[in-house]
């Protein structure tokens, strides 16, 4: 028997003034003329993102949510080009103490999902470096707040380049180039356009890195396999992980927008991944990627709590009892 624990991403549409992304654009930082007096202005953003941050997990806490993606942008411009040798980290320091330290003492599980120019395949080199060094943001982020770094990190195989098994390959070349440290913070997701839940079982199994199965991208893209008959590979990715096996769950916004997520999720493609992966492995973290959020993983949970096979564990867990 299976343990599902659902989780959100990054901000509340219940929890008012709480974003945990406030920022400022480089433009507008250029044009404070007092250089010091413009850091100053970021590094209070970024105190302020982790203060929401910390409403949020508390917020999660009273609702029993013990799985929460953490937003990339808690620093603006942390890994901006023109802010090289800023030390935006001895600032913030006691505010990510704080909010690793609530985490742990609540035993909630937090991960980032960097932005989608994290390419490790790219070709071009520039791309590369500036890849490893928003890797190297969150890794440090991560640090400091006392949570050990290992697989907290999910991207993309990144771009086809014209040559998608030539691409494939040299993802595995460049991971030759990654710090050991940053390596270890790394999951791989089937994407829905470019690389298949193959294609990332293929890469995630020679290089030892755990896969997050995202259903809705697989059903958006594929070459005719079946994600069940894959399964026990996935979990398998997952043996040698700390964590749980993770997944994705979204529903398309319509037949039309296939690819979009939905505000809510739909109930039957949820249970049709639970109904497969019951008793495949001890606990499956489950994150909702809907436009409404933690009010998405509410209407689930009211759902679930109406069907006759489901056994609530508490506010965001639960069984599945056939």
């Amino acid at each position: 028997m299976t343990l599902y624990r659902l989780g959100y991403v990054a901000m509340s549409v219940n929890l008012q003034n709480a974003s945990p992304s406030q920022t400022m654009t480089y433009k507008r930082f250029s044009e404070i003329r007092d250089v010091e007096a413009a850091r100053r202005k970021l590094e209070r953003i970024a105190k302020s993102n982790l203060h929401n941050c910390l409403r949020l997990l508390k917020h999660n806490k009273a609702h029993d949510i013990h799985f929460f993606r953490l937003s990339s942008r808690l620093v603006p411009l942390a890994t901006h080009e023109e802010l090289q040798g800023w030390d935006y980290l001895n600032p913030i320091k006691e505010d990510l103490r704080e909010l690793g330290a609530y985490a742990m003492e609540n035993k909630m599980r937090l991960d980032f999902h960097p932005d989608h120019f994290v390419v490790i395949n790219s070709p071009d080199q520039g791309i590369f470096k500036t890849s490893m060094g928003v890797l190297k943001y969150h890794y440090l982020l991560l640090h400091h707040m006392g949570l050990d770094p290992t697989h907290r990190c999910v991207f993309h195989l990144g771009g086809r380049y014209k040559d998608k098994e030539k691409s494939l390959e040299r993802f595995i070349e460049n991971w030759a180039l990654v710090p050991s440290g940053i390596q270890k913070t790394v999951m791989i997701e089937n994407d829905d356009t470019s690389y298949t839940l193959a294609d990332g079982l293929y890469v995630c199994e020679k290089l030892n890195i755990p896969l997050v199965f995202d259903l809705h991208h697989h059903y958006a893209n594929h070459e005719g396999e079946k994600w069940e008959e894959q399964w026990p590979r996935v979990v398998d990715t997952w043996s040698h992980s700390p964590l749980p096996v993770k997944m994705h769950i979204s529903s398309p916004k319509s037949e039309k927008d296939f690819k979009s997520h939905a505000d809510f999720i739909d109930l039957e493609m949820f249970l049709e991944f639970v109904k497969k992966t019951n008793g495949s492995t001890d606990q499956i973290d489950c994150m909702i990627e809907a436009k409404q959020k933690d009010e998405a993983l509410f209407r689930l949970v009211e759902e679930l709590k109406q069907h006759p096979s489901i056994d609530m564990q508490d506010d965001s867990s639960f069984i599945w009892k056939g």
